[in-house]
């Protein structure tokens, strides 16, 4: 019997004075048997900065031709395309051709520069593409948050953001990679 995704339930409510964005989010995420709650959370913390009417959350671990999110228009054409992780080549240049912008949210420790270091030049030339890169740190702490309903303030302000529950707040470091943000 193959496991079933657990169910969490998260009221978001987005502060962003970078992009003059307020707005409240009721999400349902769906966390694979496979993501851990590092991953989840890097998920909603990619959802949280680029908020927008269209953007949901796609399958991602369970469907190979779809990102983790995506915000698509009207007519079903890709706008942008965001991973969490550290896809392959073949993934993000896939990605690249398909949505019209790309963005990766890769977290943890030394992994990350290992793929970075491994990848970069073969897609510096993507001009469509982002890549954030979240600490260690930064990625761990979000985990506190986790509860199966979340409660949770995003404040986006000066390239920072702050997320917290009723109880801790958490300043979360981001570092370009490569794009803009």
């Amino acid at each position: 019997m193959a496991l079933k995704s657990t169910i969490f339930k998260a009221n978001l409510q987005i502060s962003d004075m970078d992009r003059h964005y307020y707005a409240h989010h009721t999400l349902t995420v769906a966390r694979h048997p496979s993501e851990t709650d590092e991953r989840m959370m890097v998920r909603l913390i990619a959802f949280a900065r680029h908020a927008h009417e269209h953007l949901t959350f796609a399958r991602g671990l369970s469907e190979n031709d779809e990102p983790d999110v995506w915000q698509k228009d009207l007519t079903g054409a890709i706008d942008h395309w965001i991973e969490v992780g550290q896809p392959d080549e073949k993934r993000i240049l896939k990605a690249s051709g398909r949505a019209e912008q790309v963005t990766i949210y890769s977290y943890g420790g030394n992994s990350t520069k290992l793929w970075w270091d491994g990848i970069h030049t073969r897609v510096t030339r993507l001009k469509n593409l982002t890549v954030i890169h979240l600490p260690e740190s930064s990625s761990q702490a979000i985990t506190r948050l986790v509860q199966r309903n979340m409660e949770l303030n995003c404040v986006i302000q000066d390239g920072d953001l702050w997320l917290s529950n009723q109880h801790e707040t958490i300043k979360v470091e981001l570092s370009q990679l490569q794009g803009s943000c």
